[in-house]
């Protein structure tokens, strides 16, 4: 496999992780191509996609705390819909320019 390609694989995969499950397994996986990777832009990808992850649990429980004031039930919509479209962004991004890491816009980066 050609590094250009693994690159696109890895990368990809990251971002995708997502769709696979809503539990931790979902971030398992970009945690184990951080850590199995020696390619600097597959790492950057993995980790934006931990924060990504991160950010999606904690406004998930925020988001669901305010559901007892009403207004949380359509940040949950608006926090679903997300969760969907940035993992498409990102993993089409990753796969048409695999020498640039892709950039959640608007998250917390605490990996």
């Amino acid at each position: 496999m050609l590094d250009s390609d693994r690159r696109k694989l890895l990368s990809a995969l990251s971002h995708g992780a997502i769709f696979f499950s809503s539990t931790i397994v979902s971030i398992g996986i970009p945690i184990a191509i951080l850590l199995v990777s020696d390619d600097p832009v597959i790492k950057q990808n993995a980790r934006e996609s931990i924060n990504f992850h991160i950010n999606l649990y904690i406004y998930g429980v925020i988001f669901g705390l305010l559901v007892l004031v009403a207004i949380g039930i359509p940040l949950l919509i608006i926090l679903f819909a997300v969760s969907i479209i940035m993992p498409i962004v990102a993993i089409v991004h990753s796969i048409t320019k695999p020498e640039q890491p892709y950039r959640y816009p608007l998250i917390l980066r605490l990996v």
